[in-house]
């Protein structure tokens, strides 16, 4: 076990009073006080929702801007942490902290854990704020791939969490769906065509490197290396380009552009062979540029909220295409899916196997050829896709709904902290 940070009584100028009592003992109680730091990000209404049901008292400071901290924040938090007394803070993707360090050396001050929840890219994240690996800080990531390298940096306590989904909101008879929704196969996702030209825009001075990258785009999805750089430094022609790139910023957007080419070009590969059961896509006006003119229906983007419970058992199959943002681990339509009563079809990740059973409990393809006898036996089989769905919606009720990864949380950080 990582040894426990230090939160004994301050000496010299923050032995005030305030300090005093700021610096209290945390999770002495069963119900924990959860501080979440407020950006209006993915993940927050459920973790609002799954604190509500366990009964934990949650209170949300809002990050002015949405998500960068100020001085009105600073006085904010200080105010919450003496009147209701947290035991721990909760951020997704680190927002609202500083690349100076400023608001982890206030945590530590205050002898306040605080949890930040990663749901994208680490590494991206974290390159804006180096050398912050606190003590007080304890990282959560939705893919198993990230925790070594992020132990590896010096962080005490990091720990694997994944995705999961609200069952309260993802339940069956959540709504009728909308006029035009039934289809025998449907699709939810981006094309990928706008953060590919963002960019592309802003490496347009370096042509020649834009240009390397799409050309290897296809081997990058196909590499078992899950991370953009390791595989760029694999390829000489292209790292030469890459490493001569003057800010490690722009070296990013090389690793973004990659990684996101990559996935369109994975998906694209997936949907088409789709094309025969007429599906309905949900996305973007991008897929009109990529998809053919006919063969299937296109809807513009759904509300997560509002349309997706509803959405999801409206289609025969809903088929899944993962980021290659994330190689190896789930993203969020395993668990919505068959939480509301659909059926999900969903490409092969190793990470799967430890949330679900692959077969009674999910159904998976490994390479795109597999797409079309898969959908022609499920698609065809109302009482295999309402197996498979039982099951797997049992075991989201049993182990995977968002009050179960709170107390996962919860659970590693008493250990480390109280």
């Amino acid at each position: 076990m990582p040894s426990r940070p230090q939160g004994g009584r301050p000496h010299g100028p923050s032995a005030s009073p305030f300090w005093e009592r700021v610096r209290r003992p945390r999770f002495r109680n069963p119900q924990p006080r959860v501080l979440l730091l407020g950006s209006g990000y993915f993940l927050e209404r459920e973790i609002q929702s799954a604190c509500a049901r366990l009964g934990w008292p949650v209170r949300t400071l809002a990050l002015p801007g949405g998500a960068t901290a100020s001085n009105a924040f600073v006085a904010s938090l200080l105010e919450e942490a003496a009147r209701f007394a947290p035991d721990f803070a909760l951020t997704v993707n680190h927002m609202g902290l500083d690349q100076q360090g400023a608001i982890l050396e206030l945590f530590e001050k205050m002898a306040l854990p605080l949890a930040s929840w990663f749901v994208d890219s680490p590494r991206l994240i974290l390159h804006d704020f180096p050398g912050q690996q606190n003590p007080w800080c304890a990282l959560f990531t939705w893919d198993a791939d990230t925790v070594a390298p992020l132990a590896a940096q010096g962080f005490a306590l990091v720990r694997h969490l994944p995705l999961a989904t609200d069952t309260t909101l993802f339940r069956p008879g959540a709504g009728a769906p909308a006029p035009g929704w039934r289809a025998r196969a449907s699709f939810v996702g981006d094309s990928m065509a706008g953060p590919v030209a963002a960019l592309k825009a802003r490496l347009r001075a370096y042509p020649r490197l834009v240009r390397r990258l799409a050309a290897r785009a296809g081997g990058f999805a196909a590499s078992p290396l899950r991370e953009a750089r390791a595989f760029i430094a694999g390829e000489p022609a292209l790292q030469a380009l890459w490493q001569a790139l003057p800010t490690d910023q722009l070296r990013l957007d090389g690793e973004q552009l990659l990684t996101w080419q990559a996935t369109q070009g994975y998906r694209l590969e997936r949907v088409r062979r789709l094309l025969p059961f007429g599906p309905l896509i949900a996305g973007d006006a991008g897929w009109k540029t990529l998809l053919p003119a006919a063969g299937w229906r296109s809807l513009g983007p759904l509300d997560y909220y509002a349309d997706l419970p509803r959405f999801y058992p409206a289609s025969d199959v809903n088929f899944n295409a993962t980021s290659l943002q994330m190689k190896g681990a789930v993203n969020q339509r395993v668990f919505d899916v068959p939480a509301c009563g659909g059926f999900v079809l969903t490409d092969y990740r190793e990470q799967l196997e430890a949330l679900f059973d692959p077969g009674t409990e999910a159904v998976c393809y490994r390479e795109p050829d597999e797409i079309p006898e898969l959908m022609g036996r499920y698609g065809g089989s109302l009482r295999e896709r309402e197996a498979v769905t039982r099951a797997a919606r049992e075991r989201i009720l049993a182990k995977h709904d968002y009050t179960h990864r709170l107390k996962a949380m919860v659970s590693a950080l008493r250990r480390h902290y109280a």
